[in-house]
């Protein structure tokens, strides 16, 4: 077991606080790929050697250190590569890391569910669950030639050697996440637009401050609508300028909602993905002279101030709107 994958419990909107948390991890391995908004993949090859410690051993390390220095608990997952190490992660607890030895990658992978392999979506899960490949186990044990036939040559090979514990994926040192997103869910099928609206509203809200928190801004805005039938319809914008502004935020999402022209559609969850992400420093701002916009800045910064004080939930949602 060489690879961590590591989940911090980072309070909602947060995010700011994932550079040091990867600057932990560097302190073992400079291998390290930010998973944001509040995880990461460690290659700890040459910390088992230098240290003259196993993986686990140094999971248990970073755990201590994370509660001493941050005061931040975290889930880890160990594995020989990332994917165990990423479906390890999902059976961990706080306190304790849950470890998926080399030689027992497939008998560990061969009781999940198909949909639980990192790249299977709805579509190709639903494909093998209709001929009855609806467990990893199943689908190792099937003719590679049967499921390139059900999924596409590519697929189905990728599908067959995952499925059989070959993962020929590795760990990629990364700068910060190109992307931010946010996904709100309904508790029923919701037909009510007001509703939608008001969901998109947090959403962007929740998008701008974390843009804020880590000094970025945003170039454009992909809106995801998933129905009751399960089907999905994206739509992606790019915005007037860079921003990591709410109300900016706000007025693209609206405008990507209207323009569906959804008609008493059943919606299960809106989610917003914020992408092009830049330094704020480096981004230019049109000025508008305008007093609402300037006002609503001014409250924003406020805002800010107010969550890295008290936490996030310490501006309610929906509070910034122009």
């Amino acid at each position: 077991m060489t690879i961590l994958c590591v989940r911090f419990q980072l309070p909602p909107m947060y995010e700011a606080a994932l550079p040091e948390l990867l600057g932990l991890l560097e302190e073992f391995t400079p291998v390290v790929e930010a998973l944001p908004p509040d995880g990461a993949l460690a290659d700890l090859r040459g910390a088992e050697r230098y240290f003259g410690r196993d993986a686990v051993e140094l999971a248990s390390v970073i755990r201590v250190r994370a509660l001493a220095l941050y005061g931040v608990d975290c889930v880890i997952g160990a594995g020989p590569s990332p994917m165990p190490a990423r479906m390890a992660l999902r059976d961990a607890r706080p306190g304790l890391t849950r470890a998926v030895p080399e030689g027992a990658v497939a008998e560990f992978l061969a009781g999940k569910p198909v949909a639980a392999l990192p790249g299977v979506g709805t579509a190709t899960a639903r494909t093998l669950c209709e001929y009855g490949l609806d467990t990893l186990g199943r689908v190792a044990a099937a003719p590679l030639s049967t499921l390139q036939r059900l999924v596409g040559a590519k697929t189905g090979r990728e599908l067959y050697e995952k499925a059989n514990g070959v993962d020929r994926g590795r760990v990629v040192p990364n700068g910060v996440s190109r992307s931010l997103a946010a996904d709100r869910p309904f508790d029923r099928d919701e037909l009510d637009p007001d509703r939608h609206r008001r969901a998109l509203l947090s959403a962007t809200e929740e998008l701008g401050a974390r843009l804020r928190a880590v000094d970025k801004v945003c170039r454009s805005l992909t809106l995801t609508v998933r129905y009751a039938d399960r089907s999905a319809t994206t739509r992606s914008r790019t915005l007037k300028e860079p921003t990591a502004h709410s109300a900016a935020l706000t007025r693209a999402a609206y405008d990507m909602y209207e323009a569906l022209g959804l008609q008493r559609a059943r919606v299960r969850s809106i989610a917003l993905r914020a992408e092009g992400l830049a330094s704020a420093e480096q981004a230019s701002h049109q000025l508008t002279f305008d007093p609402v916009d300037e006002k609503v800045r001014r409250i924003e910064e406020v805002a800010d101030r107010a969550r890295a004080k008290f936490g996030p939930r310490a501006v309610m949602p929906g509070s910034l709107a122009a």
